[in-house]
């Protein structure tokens, strides 16, 4: 009973303290970042394709817990590079869950895990088989500051584990596989509804 007064006592106290800064918002932004090595017939071509620019947009949920808060958001991102002139682009559903604290004033640090689903991916002539996870897990860290209801972040991101495309160049024998894990940096303005 005493543990069911403690957590119900602590839920109490949490959505009183969550309503002073919390909230619903939207973000947008840019990208700047690539995805993994491209090899070719077991031989890897490219291991640092040109980085390209790519966007995102979507809403997230602000929660403030004492001296931290969790904001998960919920975002479509595009991120495109080439590997020898040939574009890829990657079109996916980003669920980051970050945790952070505010440092001075206005400026805070986060950090958090990141779900991803690949809705699509395409690669400049070359026929591509499904992705081998349609979901992966990443990693985001950054810093940011507020300004009213307005907020902008950096932060890098940075996908865990390797989930590859297959392709085939140009109706020709030569088929090959292209890690679709991301590394990227990601710069959002945010604005609290």
């Amino acid at each position: 009973m005493k543990k069911y007064m403690l957590i119900g006592f602590l839920l109490i106290c949490s959505s009183v303290m969550a309503q002073i800064d919390s909230g619903l918002g939207i973000t947008a932004g840019l990208n700047y970042g690539s995805t993994g090595d491209l090899t070719e017939n077991g031989q890897t071509i490219i291991d640092n394709p040109d980085e390209k620019v790519g966007y995102h947009l979507g809403v997230y949920w602000k929660i403030d817990l004492l001296f931290l808060y969790l904001r998960p958001e919920l975002k479509y991102t595009k991120l495109s590079n080439e590997y020898n002139a040939k574009q890829f682009d990657v079109q996916k559903i980003d669920m980051p869950i970050l945790i952070g604290t505010k440092v001075i004033g206005p400026l805070h640090v986060f950090a958090g895990p990141s779900l991803q689903y690949i809705v699509d991916t395409k690669l400049q002539d070359s026929a591509l088989s499904d992705v081998q996870n349609d979901w992966s897990v990443g990693a985001q860290f950054g810093v940011g500051v507020n300004l009213g209801n307005l907020g902008i972040d950096v932060r890098y991101e940075r996908g865990f584990n390797d989930n590859e495309i297959s392709f085939i160049r140009n109706n020709i024998a030569a088929q090959g596989t292209l890690d679709t894990r991301p590394e990227q940096i990601i710069l959002a303005i945010s604005l609290n509804l």
